[in-house]
């Protein structure tokens, strides 16, 4: 909107063209977006505090998490409604990208909403039950994929690409729908999965969507672009603005939801970040890369899949508690040492998914 309007007065103003430039924008809905996240959470903290939605504490779980009980839920919607509000003021308008990514936050947002709403209100543990909300997840993607798939121009739009082997992107055509569709419900899963820490979560999710960002510019820019041998992708332009808007309103909410935790983001933010990322890995055709960087994600799902089958199969645990970031937990790790040492690990592996950008 404001780049629409910038460019409009930029005829009069000529000072007023900065506001059309990538970086610009970029830092500035960073800064949009932790500015509305640090302003509103107080009211949003108090509001939830007053509509009783309180967090539901397992009872098999770490002893140190029932003083938990009770502490204000859902407040993804305060991380969602920043990153949205803030693309809608510094994106263009007129990039489907920019679009599809609304889309992403807002229709998993809704989905895992519908799921917190029915724990914390209604008090059902279940919450929406696992084959609607995959339904609903799967419907989301096979839609936004199908769309991606309808409107890619150039076979850059539609290439693999892998990392480490610069001759290897070959154009997949239509089975980017899915690949798209397993990207979108593996990583929603996977961020919902790992928000059990405080701050865990936000943290792992600012850093991975700092990568994408980079590689989101890179992928726009057709001298970088040729450079490293990416797909060029003009459109990808915007995802740069989303990433640093994710950034902010992840800082802004993580002021909040550091140990102790005064709020948490609940599924209403943990499916609808997950999905974000997802898409815009896409978008920029980078799915091997947000696997790299999202490893936490990674490990934390497996850790889960391994526990529930090896439980089923031998009637035997691997870890004390999954997912595994609970096993160190019950381990005799603090909460916080857990949650340093995961957002350690992150950092690594996202500069190492940034190296292979070089290496190929």
């Amino acid at each position: 909107m404001i780049v629409l309007l910038s460019e409009w007065l930029s005829n009069y103003v000529d000072a007023l063209r900065v506001f059309s430039y990538l970086t610009f924008r970029a830092v500035m809905a960073l800064f949009t977006a932790l500015t509305i996240a640090l302003c509103l959470g107080p009211k949003s903290i108090r509001a939830l505090q007053v509509l009783h939605f309180g967090q539901v504490v397992r009872d098999d779980g770490p002893q140190s998490h029932l003083k938990k009980q009770g502490t204000p839920t859902m407040g993804g919607i305060l991380i969602i409604g920043s990153i949205v509000v803030t693309m809608l003021l510094w994106c263009r308008l007129d990039n489907i990208y920019t679009w599809y990514t609304i889309a992403t936050l807002v229709f998993y947002a809704a989905i895992g909403f519908a799921d917190d709403y029915l724990k914390v209100v209604r008090h059902d543990p279940h919450g929406l039950r696992a084959k609607y909300k995959y339904f609903w997840q799967s419907a989301a993607a096979l839609t936004l994929a199908c769309c991606i798939y309808g409107t890619a121009n150039t076979p850059d739009e539609t290439t693999f690409v892998v990392p480490f082997f610069k001759n290897i992107m070959p154009d997949i055509g239509f089975l980017i729908i899915p690949l798209a569709y397993f990207v979108l419900t593996g990583s929603s899963n996977a961020v919902n999965l790992t928000d059990g820490l405080d701050g865990l979560a936000i943290i792992t999710t600012i850093t991975v969507a700092a990568g994408l960002g980079i590689v989101a510019w890179a992928t726009s820019n057709a001298n970088f672009a040729s450079y490293l041998y990416l797909p060029y992708v003009p459109k990808a332009s915007e995802l740069t603005m989303a990433c640093t808007a994710i950034v902010g309103a992840g800082l802004g909410f993580l002021w909040f939801n550091t140990y102790p935790a005064e709020v948490f983001m609940g599924d209403v933010g943990s499916l609808a970040l997950g999905a974000a990322l997802g898409i815009i890995a896409i978008l920029i055709r980078e799915e091997i890369l947000l696997f790299i960087m999202g490893g936490i994600f990674v490990i934390e799902t497996l850790s889960v899949i391994l526990q529930v089958g090896s439980y089923k199969l031998r009637g035997r645990r691997i870890f004390r508690m999954a997912p595994i970031h609970h096993h160190f937990e019950k381990g005799g790790w603090p909460e916080p040492r857990v949650m340093a040492r995961f957002w350690i690990i992150t950092l690594v592996l996202v500069l190492i998914g940034l190296i292979t950008l070089k290496l190929r």
